[in-house]
């Protein structure tokens, strides 16, 4: 792999992500409340980082491929999280309109 022909811009716009989505990891955690976010949402988020991830295998080989595999995680772990506590939301929120 290159590692002098990335670009910076790049670069910074996941490093932006990757700050942004264990803010929304750690929230989720902590209240346990995933409704109002989307899993479709999630989806195409991971879907686009596989895509980013097949654009940097077949035809820009850098370091930045890492980035881009490490935000897919983070934002498979945020819609783990949906699946796991949205069963709970919804029962709750079903609770309190009775």
């Amino acid at each position: 792999m290159e590692i002098d022909s990335f670009s910076i811009w790049e670069v910074l716009f996941l490093i932006c992500f990757a700050i942004s989505w264990p803010i929304s990891i750690i929230k989720a955690l902590k209240t346990k409340i995933v409704i109002g976010k989307s899993p479709v949402f999630m989806s195409l988020i991971i879907l686009g980082y596989v895509f980013g991830i097949i654009h940097k295998t077949l035809y820009s080989r850098d370091i930045v491929i890492f980035l881009y595999m490490f935000n897919a995680l983070l934002v498979s772990i945020d819609l783990f999280l949906y699946f796991l506590f949205i069963g709970k939301n919804k029962k709750d929120l079903q609770q309190k309109k009775e």
